[in-house]
This record gives structure tokens, C-alpha cells and sequence, in this order.
């Protein structure tokens, strides 16, 4: 059978061939970001509670835009420690939409903290989440001429997906590695026909960084994020950024294989930052068809902090 998209170009059509048979059948990676250090929570649940301060962050990301149902992503998070001592705790929302799919994530994040030495420490995360997962092929048409698709005559079945997921964390002042799985079980969000399978699978992420004082003035912070998901090859996304003054921060990121990207951020108050970013596709998507690359931005505050404390050096 034969379908059609309402007033879209030829690569539009292809662009939405290649997303229902790809995407709903064995559902796409975790959300990408260029600004990946600053949503370790969602990732790892014991970075919760870690900078021992009430922290939110605010981020859009508008992927590959120019083509019409391209990924748009919207992120809410919160951490906070508590009145007891070593324990954190956080909440995430993130709403991805592509073309006529739209995920809800609904996160919370536990985490416990141990001192290993005077400069080192360990935390241990449990993440427990729900999943939303939407298909609306009423945005989709088809020809008529050659009779009807009971597929594309409505919606399908919406299911909340429960998983949990578990992290470990070792950070210093200026450094910090951690492990986690954020999702272990492996969910079937629904299965009415073989067009409208989608699973969760197993995701691995190992996520470091530090950060070295080049200058009195000037500090230089790289970061990798490795992601291994069954099933698929594995990704590493890279980042390197100066720091002036602890004010303002620029620097590059790069994707394996993927895209390359700028990065930029001002730190207005000890509260207040925002990062803004750029990319370029590097795959076949970026060169055959039209996109004007992918941009982000991230709003972070932090509403309070623990007095007589000093958080760590690469979380400016």
C-alpha cells in the first residue's frame, strides 16, 4: 500500500518512510544533547543531590530543523539534597516528539552518598520511571484509490511503561566518572500489528569529565558520554570547553560518526546559566537532505546551596 503525507516534499516522504519503519519498530536512542554534562541526572541517578544545592534545568532541543516532524525535545529536572544526611533526590519530565510519535518520560531519582577520603566520594542512585508512548497516524494519509489501511484510521493504543534503573558515581572536586543503567527492563509498549511494535532495550552509559585550571583566569572541561544499547552500535559523544572567569564558557562537541556542534554558555549570577548550542549532521541526513542543523538551549538555576560548602569545579 501506498502512503502519502500531506504537504510535504519528496524527501519529507522519505524522511517519514524511514521513521515508521525504523523508529516504531524497534523505538530510537535516549534523547542526544550536545550539553550532555548538564543532564547526568537523566542518565545516572546518583548525580542527584551531588552538588549539594536545590538545582533546576530547563532545555529545548529543535533537531534537524528545517524538515517538518523532525525530534523536538522539552526536559524538566530537579535535584535536591535532604535533611538526611547523604541522600538526594530528584525528578525528571522529558517529552520527545517525532513526527506523529510523542514519549513522556516521568523520572524519580534516588541517591545515597558515602565519603571514601577527604577529597573523594561515592553516591549510589535507584531511578524509578513511567513511559508514555504515543502514535497518531491521523497525521499520516493514504490513497484511497486503492482502498483504506485500518492501521491509518486512528490512533494507537497509548500503555504506561514502568521500568527502574540503578547508578554509581565517583567524583572529586574536579573530577568525576560514573556507570549506570538508567532502564532494565525490557518493555513492549504495545503490539497491535507488526507496523506498531516498539521496545525499550537495555542502555548502558559510562560518563566522565574534569576539569584543569590552565591560567588564573582560564580552566579548561572535556567530558565523554559512551552509550551502548542492545542491539545497536556503540555511540560516543565528546565535549571540550574553556571556562573564562567562571563566567562565560565556549567550546566543541562532537558525535562519532554523527554530527559536530559549538557550544556556548554565561553563567550571569551564582545562580543563574544558560548554554546555547549548534550542530551539523555529518551523515547522509545532513548531506541529501535539507536541514538547517540542530539547536539547543539549556536554562539552569540553582535556588539554594549548602552554606560552607563548595560544589564541584565542573558543574559550573
Amino acid at each position: 500500500m501506498r502512503v502519502k503525507i500531506k504537504n510535504k516534499t519528496f524527501y519529507h516522504y522519505v524522511f517519514y518512510l524511514l521513521f515508521v519503519v525504523n523508529t516504531l519498530a524497534y523505538a530510537q536512542k535516549k534523547t542526544q544533547y550536545n550539553h550532555f554534562m548538564y543532564h547526568a541526572q537523566s542518565y545516572n541517578p546518583a548525580y542527584v543531590g551531588m552538588a549539594l544545592q536545590k538545582k533546576l534545568i530547563l532545555f529545548y532541543r529543535s533537531q534537524w530543523i528545517g524538515i517538518e516532524g523532525a525530534p523536538k525535545t522539552q526536559t524538566l529536572a530537579y535535584s535536591s539534597p535532604t535533611k538526611m544526611k547523604g541522600l538526594g533526590v530528584g525528578f525528571g519530565l522529558l517529552k520527545d516528539q517525532i513526527g506523529p510519535t510523542s514519549e513522556t518520560f516521568f523520572d524519580l531519582d534516588l541517591s545515597y552518598l558515602i565519603r571514601i577520603s577527604e577529597n573523594s566520594k561515592m553516591a549510589f542512585g535507584l531511578k524509578g520511571s513511567a513511559h508514555l508512548l504515543e502514535v497518531n497516524y491521523s497525521l499520516l494519509t493514504q490513497d484511497l484509490s486503492i482502498g483504506t489501511d485500518p492501521l491509518l484510521l486512528g490512533k494507537a493504543d497509548n500503555r504506561w511503561s514502568p521500568n527502574i534503573g540503578m547508578g554509581i558515581l565517583f567524583y572529586k572536586t574536579d573530577f568525576y566518572i560514573g556507570l549506570s543503567a538508567p532502564s532494565f527492563l525490557e518493555t513492549l509498549y504495545f503490539d497491535r500489528s507488526s507496523l506498531s511494535k516498539s521496545f525499550n532495550k537495555l542502555r548502558i552509559y559510562a560518563m566522565s569529565g574534569f576539569v584543569r585550571e590552565l591560567n588564573h583566569h582560564l580552566l579548561l572541561r572535556p567530558s565523554f558520554i559512551l552509550k551502548i544499547a542492545v542491539g545497536a552500535p556503540l555511540q560516543l559523544d565528546l565535549a571540550a570547553s574553556l571556562i573564562f572567569r567562571n563566567k562565560v564558557s565556549f567550546g566543541i562537541s562532537y558525535r562519532l560518526k554523527d554530527a559536530l556542534g559549538g557550544l556556548f554558555g554565561y553563567q550571569f549570577s551564582d545562580s543563574f546559566f544558560i548554554g546555547l548550542s549548534y550542530d551539523k549532521s555529518a551523515t547522509n541526513l545532513g548531506q541529501y537532505f535539507f536541514n538547517n542543523g540542530s539547536a539547543e538551549v539549556i536554562f539552569r538555576y540553582n535556588l539554594s546551596k549548602v552554606k560552607g560548602v563548595k560544589p564541584p569545579r565542573f558543574l559550573f
